[in-house]
């Protein structure tokens, strides 16, 4: 009997480790899982919103060498056609710079301008041209609706703006006109085609020659 105590002694011991360890263990396992899900959360990758596009900045995104750019309308007539040596496109405006632009443009009754500058700036629809040194727009002679024959006109000035889908000519610096043999100086122009309306500001100067010295031009 006295050489069995130290079993039993032994055997409580255990027990007593047992239970003890049954009534931490919940506690251990909770705090393994609460571990192992701040692991997860540092290392799972995360996913962000897409990265916003870089604005675009006034850098050409292409150019053109010697080249002719035509646009025609819905029933494929062609309206308007520009020529230049090299071009230059900007994509946050969508514009076209060209060097020794030459344009030709047709209206809806077949009318046709020509146009020449040093450098040229086009819309990417191609509905504007602003031309800018020794700027020179030329409207052929024709006839209008009643058959009444059109004398050439001729506008040149440092800047021209063309509007070709309205079919307006304006400046805001001094131009020189030339309409047949008649010939005026301004400091503004505004010219809308379509309605024969021609305004002239500032300086106005004009030379209008006698009627019997005009010469229809071909």
């Amino acid at each position: 009997m006295k050489a069995g105590a130290p079993v039993q002694r032994g055997v409580a011991t255990v027990r007593r480790l047992a239970d003890r360890v049954a009534v931490y263990l919940p506690v251990l396992l909770m705090a393994l899982m609460a571990l192992g899900s701040y692991w997860l959360v540092r290392n799972t990758p995360t996913f962000g919103p897409p990265p916003t596009p870089a604005a675009a900045t006034h850098e050409p995104d292409y150019f053109m060498r010697r080249f002719a750019v035509r646009n025609f309308d819905a029933a494929g007539r062609l309206k308007s056609e520009i020529f230049g040596s090299e071009a230059r496109h900007y994509p946050d405006t969508d514009t076209l710079e060209i060097d020794n632009p030459r344009v030709r443009a047709f209206n809806e009754r077949g009318e046709l301008t020509v146009a020449t500058a040093r450098r040229g700036l086009t819309t990417g629809d191609g509905s504007q041209v602003q031309l800018f040194g020794n700027a020179v727009v030329t409207r052929e002679a024709s006839r209008d609706a009643q058959g009444r024959l059109q004398p050439q006109m001729r506008i040149s000035g440092e800047h021209l703006h063309a509007f070709l889908d309205t079919d307006r000519l304006t400046s805001e610096q001094p131009v020189v006109l030339q309409r047949g043999e008649d010939r005026f100086t301004a400091d503004r122009l505004n010219y809308q085609h379509g309605d024969r309306v021609l305004q002239l500001d500032g300086r106005v100067r004009g030379l209008i020659a006698p009627a019997g010295s005009r010469e229809p031009a071909s």
